[in-house]
């Protein structure tokens, strides 16, 4: 059976790592992903989830319709959009005046979004509206999907290293310190975050993916989002 060949438009390199490990939990064959998002040829497009944002925006400029359909993303199996639960508490104007405006101009829904957690549940369905409302009207279809880690995929990564009774977890999906307390550890549990050193924990994420689960609810609707479009 031939690789899965996957696209992935995401905030930034260390995403890829992460959401990389999860799906070698649990797909059931070997696949080939390439980041769409941030990509070294298009730099006018930034990183972060301003980067996601015109993405998205280019995308709708091009389709109309499920976006896995879209001509120049006929090649892949699975398309996947990252954006972090934390984008929920940030505004448009963040990422800049001509962001702001257009935002404005195309009707996007309102950042920002955020809901009382927990359930941290309320919160995604509102950022998954707010994320549709940027690729309209280009759709999700059959083989494409959000990917919404709680707070931050950093978080996923936490739950996979870390025992499950730390102190750190105690309110996992509802911190968005989360990530940025990993980094500041002691040096035995302390991972910073650069693609390096979440490459070199990616196995133990991979290996303790139910663990992961347990923690996070995102994780176990990624899960079930991917195995449901291939």
């Amino acid at each position: 059976m031939s690789d899965l060949r996957i696209a992935l438009v995401a905030e930034g390199p260390t995403d890829y790592v992460i959401i990389e490990a999860a799906l070698k939990a649990f797909l059931p064959n070997t696949f080939i992903m390439t980041q769409l998002q941030p990509e070294a040829t298009q730099p006018e497009m930034g990183g972060g989830w301003g980067g996601v944002l015109k993405w998205c925006h280019a995308a709708s400029q091009r389709h109309a319709g499920p976006i896995d359909q879209e001509p120049t993303l006929a090649g892949y199996d699975l398309l996947i959009i990252h954006l972090d639960v934390d984008v929920a508490a940030k505004e448009y104007s963040n990422c800049g005046p001509t962001v702001e405006a257009l935002a404005q101009a195309s009707g996007w829904r309102v950042l920002p979004c955020a809901q009382v957690c927990p359930p941290v549940a309320d919160t995604c369905r509102e950022l998954q509206s707010v994320l549709e409302s940027w690729l309209m009207p280009a759709t999700f279809g059959q083989h494409s999907l959000p990917c919404l880690p709680a707070q931050s995929s950093g978080t996923w990564l936490a739950a996979a290293v870390l025992s499950a009774t730390h102190r750190l977890l105690g309110n996992a999906e509802c911190d968005p310190s989360v990530e940025d307390r990993l980094a500041q550890l002691p040096k035995v549990d302390k991972i910073r975050k650069t693609p390096r050193e979440y490459r070199l924990k990616a196995p133990q994420l991979t290996a303790n993916w139910q663990a992961v689960k347990t923690i996070c609810s995102q994780a176990q609707v990624f899960e079930d989002a991917v195995l449901a479009a291939i």
